[in-house]
């Protein structure tokens, strides 16, 4: 496993975060033997939201570990807030954050996360409110860092122009076939799809400003349209390379899917959303896997990427 400081904080992490927000479909026991295995693997990041399982994931995952203390400090957890089901809305007012928080916090038997994220930017924040919470969440022990989520470069600066605390990890969708933070850089000033900037160059920022990346979905073709690994009918040339440079390292297309991923030297962390031991086990061979740049180049294009 490789592990990687979150810049700005005293937090090193495993590049590979178990991501619960499937946990609710395991029963306690088949809960526990997947964080066991996660963390046997290497794994000492957990990721969660509070609106995941409508919160039932947290109150899961704190009863398959049984949390306490001893256990508490072994990990590293963050959590999201910020999308209100309820209502329909996204919501960072201060009342709610601060509501959201603690919820998490009880949900997870815990005094405290390691970080808190905004789950998907609210069109409506007043960022001085955000400010406020921040600053009530930190000063009482509740939070120690804080983050975003789905954020391009100029919600972050809004964000940051207020706020007294470092944000320092933005969370995205990132995989080989969903590669917006890549495509407009390679195919600067073409008319084509490609080239279009869909993210005000959030790749670029988050290096240049020390903000750590993690990349949710790896594994899916889409906005939860299902995974590309296996996709012969969509994908038959980008599996084709997958399974050629899996029987090469010995491993499997899981963890090549991933060690694209981590090859890039933005240090991305990769999010897991597996329920299955056996592919938590297969991705996690990929952590610290380091392909050619020719396999990535190659993995690229076989997406369907092209290079000008």
């Amino acid at each position: 496993m490789k592990y990687t400081n979150i810049a700005h904080t005293d937090l090193h992490v495993s590049n590979m975060i178990m991501g619960n927000m499937r946990l609710k479909q395991l029963s306690v026991a088949e809960a526990e033997v997947l964080i066991n295995t996660a963390q046997e693997e290497g794994i000492n990041f957990f990721d969660h939201a509070d609106i995941y399982g409508k919160g039932e994931c947290e109150e899961l995952f704190a009863k398959a570990v049984q949390m306490n203390p001893a256990v508490r400090e072994k990990m590293v957890i963050q959590s999201k807030c910020g999308i209100r089901p309820d209502l329909g809305i996204y919501d960072f007012s201060k009342e709610y954050i601060i509501e959201a928080a603690n919820g998490i916090l009880k949900r997870l038997n815990t005094d405290y996360l390691d970080l808190l994220l905004l789950h998907r930017p609210d069109p409506l924040m007043e960022p001085e409110e955000v400010a406020e919470a921040f600053d009530e969440l930190q000063s009482s022990g509740k939070v120690r860092y804080f983050g975003v989520s789905n954020h391009n470069p100029q919600q972050i600066e809004l964000l940051q122009k207020h706020v007294q605390q470092k944000l320092v990890v933005n969370q995205m969708q990132f995989s080989i076939v969903h590669t917006p933070m890549i495509d407009s850089g390679v195919a600067v000033n073409m008319k084509i799809d490609q080239a279009v900037n869909r993210d005000s160059s959030v790749l670029e920022y988050s290096r240049i400003n020390e903000m750590t990346l993690q990349a949710w979905s790896p594994f899916q073709s889409g906005f939860f349209d299902g995974p590309f690994i296996g996709d012969l009918e969509k994908y038959p040339e980008l599996n084709e390379v997958l399974n050629r440079i899996a029987d090469k390292y010995n491993v499997t297309n899981t963890a090549v899917a991933v060690a694209w991923i981590t090859r890039h030297p933005a240090n991305i962390q990769v999010v897991l959303g597996t329920t299955n031991t056996g592919r938590m086990r297969d991705a996690c061979k990929g952590s610290d896997l380091k392909l050619t740049k020719q396999e990535w180049y190659e993995l690229y294009k076989a997406a369907g990427n092209k290079l000008p």
